[in-house]
């Protein structure tokens, strides 16, 4: 008797870890690839190819077709030109940093999301959480430090200094990205987002080929197709998660990314995370998760009045 899948809550989580794991592995094959190629060419291959796992999981669903139907194209624009601009900054961040220094630098964008979230769509934030942004911002000012300081050095400073400031600004465009999401989220269907955006990077990345892509070796194609092609598996298990349980209930699994991706650094570039590393990751993720758990609880509580107010609570 075949192992049976698991149902609810459960199987959001393993979603959730698997594309946690193949995001990395994306991560660790862009960063084998080499630091000499352009962000805009591995944006385009990590968006090209990833259309292959989400053509293919939208025709098995059979929304192959119906993946097409939108009635907000500017949306997914606006959503795709961030959401673009981000990637790019990340690639190149990742390239320049050590791997657990880029995926924790990273962590950034839920916090900045909350304050985007409370200036731009004027969302209530209280103490708690403007607290808790406080406490990870610093955890940020932690781990960019050491890299941030080296503005004025040569060599693999300045590199680091470049690659610290792509990251921390990617992760502010990724917080405006989640905002636009969830605007498109309340009259599109998550399998039209996916798809579009993977389009629009493709199609928007491609403008940077005058600026000089480089030629790549068999090596160097294969693995930037690999990339490609783990992240948009890792698109299609995320998505699935989400389905299977609430954000409140997977998104601290997130930061099990600094594991694997601390593994992969070790094993295939001797990366070692540094002190600064360790401890801004500490402060960053508890202050994520800080977030995330109040509010599960503001949710409920939330959950609770409407069923006390309503006429046939």
């Amino acid at each position: 008797m075949p192992f049976p899948l698991p149902t609810g809550p459960l199987r959001g989580i393993l979603c959730k870890i698997f594309s946690v794991t193949l995001f990395t592995l994306m991560q660790t094959a862009i960063k084998l690839a080499g630091t000499d190629i352009a962000a805009g060419q591995i944006t385009f291959y990590r968006s090209a190819f990833a259309l292959i796992p989400i053509f293919i999981y939208l025709a098995l669903i059979g929304q192959l077709r119906t993946g097409f139907v939108t009635a907000n194209v500017f949306g997914h624009v606006k959503r795709g030109v961030i959401g673009i601009a981000s990637m790019g900054l990340s690639f190149y961040g990742l390239v320049h940093l050590p791997m657990p220094d880029a995926i924790a630098m990273g962590y950034a964008m839920p916090l900045v999301a909350v304050v985007f979230a409370a200036v731009f769509l004027k969302e209530e934030v209280r103490l708690y959480r403007w607290t808790a942004v406080c406490v990870g911002l610093f955890g940020v000012v932690i781990l960019s430090w050491p890299k941030l300081t080296l503005f004025s050095s040569d060599g693999f400073g300045s590199e680091a200094a470049m690659g610290a400031t792509a990251v921390l600004v990617a992760a502010a465009l990724a917080a405006g990205a989640m905002l636009q999401v969830r605007q498109l989220v309340q009259e599109e269907k998550t399998a039209t987002i996916v798809l579009y955006f993977s389009i629009i990077a493709a199609l928007m990345s491609l403008l940077t080929l005058p600026f000089g892509w480089s030629d790549l070796s068999s090596r160097q194609f294969g693995l930037l197709a690999l990339a490609g092609f783990l992240g948009g598996l890792g698109q299609i298990f995320l998505t699935e998660g989400y389905r299977h349980a609430d954000i409140s209930t997977i998104a601290p699994f997130e930061y099990s990314s600094i594991l694997f991706g601390s593994l992969l650094g070790y094993l295939f570039f001797a990366d070692l995370p540094t002190m600064n590393t360790l401890i801004g990751t500490v402060i960053v993720a508890g202050a994520g998760i800080f977030i995330i758990l109040r509010e599960h609880k503001l949710g409920l509580e939330r959950q609770a009045v409407r069923k006390a107010a309503s006429p046939n609570g």
